[in-house]
């Protein structure tokens, strides 16, 4: 299960979450995401965390919970809305050009 946690302050990184998480089972992967240019955190990650029932106790003791001064909001991650994966971006595009 692929979770999102919001609310995560400068000082939190990759292997924080991790050990934050693995209370609760075997952690796959932890990602803080940072912004490209500052390399500074956005302040929210993800993790991924293989055994779909330790994932949901995870995210029912962590939500709403102060981790590192602040009340972080845990939920399990979700395709963005309208996302489509890969495939053909070219199409027709209107217009009237003559060859």
């Amino acid at each position: 299960m692929n979770i999102f946690i919001a609310g995560l302050t400068d000082n939190v990184w990759d292997e924080d979450l991790v050990e934050l998480f693995e209370e609760y089972g075997e952690v796959s992967s932890a990602k803080v995401i940072k912004d490209r240019e500052t390399k500074k955190s956005r302040g929210f990650g993800f993790v991924e965390m293989p055994d779909d029932q330790a994932a949901r106790k995870a995210i029912h003791e962590l939500d709403r919970a102060e981790y590192d001064g602040k009340i972080i909001n845990i939920k399990e991650a979700r395709p963005k809305e309208g996302a489509q994966g890969g495939g053909n971006r070219g199409g027709n595009r209107g217009g009237n050009r003559r060859r």
